[in-house]
Order: structure tokens, then sequence, then C-alpha cells
């Protein structure tokens, strides 16, 4: 399965590396570098690579690679899964992914990778298991196992190891019982010159952060279900009733959880929250080019729009930009030709806009295609989709639990090109 695992930064330096079988030499890497510069963009590396003897199965997270050498097939979503679930657990104990969070805590990290992967094979990927076999890294702990010598490793294997539920722990108690769901919606879209959509679908999670004494059954049922499409859950996900009924019955980890992830593609009618009008132009054998931009909410339901963050890579020949913004402030680096605008929230009584000249270098011949425009955003308190929550049912325990759910929407690679 798994013979090493490689953490490489964005300098392109390994600062970690993780051996379960033998020993794998550094230099199997120059097969990934060479990889990544060929890739015009950080996330364009391809997530398989072949060697003549290995295969490199990588994934990017916080500016880490996360590279697995393999030496024999495997299907390569299941190692992908795998290295995803690595960075997750390192995300719930250090708080952050990043290299100085690793280098902090490298011992914690050769324990979890050590646990985690049994001769090469997956074994405990669970965070409650984890934290029972592996105590979370704090001040004072770190302070005891310098003077004393001793380790994060727990003296008793986990208790819920060798259960039905393997995700969650036995005995847990909690004085506030309560259940906060959040439903999170990424749009990604590219909208042509005309407004009208060339593609459009959804990618949404469900997280969830359930702190419930005891053994508690969860169902959660949803006004319209049928939205949902491509659906992966968590294990603690009954399959078989979200079959028949359409409902998620599941004992939940006790923490925060990924309870599922779903996509919506553009055959469902994808609504866009937002609207662009433009005017970019360069003429022939002119100086000057004309840029004039304004935004606008689109079915939203009535909900703001906020963090707005405008962005386009302007042509080469452009030398400046000067514009004037109606709300906000923009930047324009002259070297690399990015210009960004942060708007922040829409008001749709004076919708904002960004307008004025820009200068081209002279005798430059007209650039052959107006930039795209690329736009984040966030709409607190709506699911794009229309997908929603319609009760939350706990059965097995007595107690009556605080629930809450809340919903957002936010843009992934949100395209117009003009």
């Amino acid at each position: 399965m798994i013979h090493s695992l490689f953490l490489v930064n964005a300098s392109g330096d390994i600062f970690l590396e993780k051996h379960w079988k033998s020993v794998v030499s550094r230099s199997v890497c120059d097969y990934f570098f060479e990889a990544q510069e060929r890739a015009t963009e950080p996330e364009n590396v391809p997530p398989v690579i072949p060697t003549p003897h290995h295969y490199l199965i990588s994934v990017l997270r916080h500016r880490i690679y996360f590279v697995a050498v393999i030496q024999s097939e495997v299907p390569p979503l299941f190692v992908i899964e795998f290295l995803h679930r690595v960075v997750d657990t390192f995300q719930d104990y250090f708080g952050v992914c990043t290299e100085a969070a690793i280098k902090d805590n490298v011992v914690v990290v050769y324990e979890l990778l050590e646990e985690m992967l049994d001769n090469g094979f997956p074994l405990a990927t669970e965070s409650n298991i984890l934290k029972e076999l592996i105590k979370p890294p704090t001040i004072l702990r770190t302070m005891v196992n310098t003077i004393t010598g001793s380790t994060n490793v727990g003296e008793q294997l986990p208790t819920g190891q060798l259960s039905v539920v393997p995700w969650r722990r036995t005995g847990v108690k909690y004085t506030n019982n309560e259940a906060y769901f959040d439903v999170v919606e990424e749009i990604d879209a590219i909208i042509d010159k005309s407004g009208s959509t060339i593609t459009a679908e959804i990618q949404g999670v469900i997280d969830a952060c359930v702190k419930l004494t005891g053994m508690p059954d969860l169902t959660l049922s949803f006004m319209n279900p049928r939205l949902l499409d491509d659906v992966s859950f968590h294990p603690c996900v009954r399959f078989k009733r979200w079959e028949a009924e359409r409902i998620l019955s599941f004992i939940p980890p006790d923490g925060n959880f990924r309870l599922l992830s779903y996509h919506v593609s553009s055959q469902n009618l994808v609504a866009i929250p937002v609207y662009v009008k433009h005017n970019i132009t360069f003429r022939e054998g002119s100086s000057q080019g004309r840029f004039d931009l304004t935004l606008g909410p689109k079915q939203t339901m009535g909900k703001a729009v906020e963090s707005v963050l405008v962005s386009s890579q302007l042509p080469r020949g452009v030398l400046n930009a000067n514009l004037n913004p109606s709300q906000g402030t923009y930047t324009f680096d002259p070297v690399t030709k990015m210009l960004s605008w942060d708007v922040g929230k829409i008001n749709p009584q004076k919708l904002p806009s960004l307008k004025g000249t820009m200068s081209l270098q002279a005798g430059a011949s007209k650039p052959d295609e107006n930039p795209t425009i690329n736009i984040q955003f966030k709409i607190q308190q709506m699911a794009i989709s229309g997908l929603k929550v319609n009760r939350l049912d706990m059965y097995g325990e007595k107690y009556k639990p605080f629930k809450g759910i809340k919903y957002m929407t936010k843009a992934g690679k949100f395209q117009v090109r003009t």
C-alpha cells in the first residue's frame, strides 16, 4: 500500500518524511518536482504521477503538498482520501496545518502517522479514537513531557475501536448538550459576455459540531432532499435508510466532523447570486483604454452579499490604471498586471462601481482578447441550491439538546468573461 510520505512546502523543500516499510530515497520526488515545474498553477500538478518503479499520489492543502509513494497499483482515490484525513487530523490536533505547526509538533506528527497507518495500510483514522490513543498537545503537557521524558501516547486502548460505532468514544458527558450544523455551498460558474450562464455547479457540505452526552441517535430530514445529487457520507450515516426515505439517520461522532458532501450540477438550474455590468474597451492605435464595472445582487432572496472581492488579470500592454471606485478600495500591480477591488458589502440601493481609464504602451497593438473577471463573495443564512433542513430529532437519550443550523453560500471559481 503506502510505502512513504513526503511533505513538500511552497518553496519545493521536503521538510518531513515518513517511511512505513523500506526507506524510499528522496530522489523519487524529482518526478514530482518536474511535474510541478510544468504546471501553470500549484493546484494543476497531476494528482497521480507514474515513475519507473513507483506511483506518486499527492494532494495540495494549505500550500503544502502531501506526496504518498506507492509501489503497487491501488485505487488512487483511496490514497487521496487518506491524505485528506491526515491533513484534517493535523488541523484538528494543532488548530492549523502549516509547516511551522507541523515542525513544532513533529513528535506528535510521527506518533499520529504511526497509528494512522499500520505497515502501510490505514488503521485508525477517526479523530475520537486517535485522541484517546495520542493526547492532543497542550503547553502544560508539552512542558511535563519535556521534564519527565514521557510521551502523548495513552496508556489504554480506545474503548470505541472494537465497537460497532468506532467513530464515537464511550462514556461521553457534557453539561451543555448541543448540536450545530453548517450548510456551506460553494458555487462555481462561468458567465459569458452577454450575461448568460455557460456552466454553473454547486459543491456543498454539511459540517457538524455535536457535543451530546451518552449514545444519541439523530435523524436529520430535509424539505427538498431530491436536490442532493452525487452525495458522499460520513461512515456514521445509515445508507439504506437514506436510499429508502431520504432521511439522514446516524449516531454522531463526538465533536467536529463532516456529515456529508454533495454536488448540484448545472442541469438543476443553479441560481446565479450576482450580476456584472461591464464595459472594457481598447481602441486600435490609442494609448487609452476604458474600464467600467458595476456589481449587483440577483436571486439572493433578500440576503446581503458580503466580502466581495473582484480581481482581473489585465493585458500585458496596460501600464497603469486610473480608476475611481464608488465603494471600497482597489489596487493595481504594474508588474503582474493584476487589478484587485475590495468591494465589501453590496448595497442594492447604491450599486458599487469601478470606472476610469487604463494607460497603454505607446504604439502597442490592441489586445487580442478582453480580460476575465473573477469574483469572490459570501452570502450568510442562504443555501443557493434552495436546500433546507426540515427537522432534527434525537432518540436514545432523555435530555433535550440545543440545536442550531446555519447556512452560507460562497463563490468558488466564479468567472465573468468580457
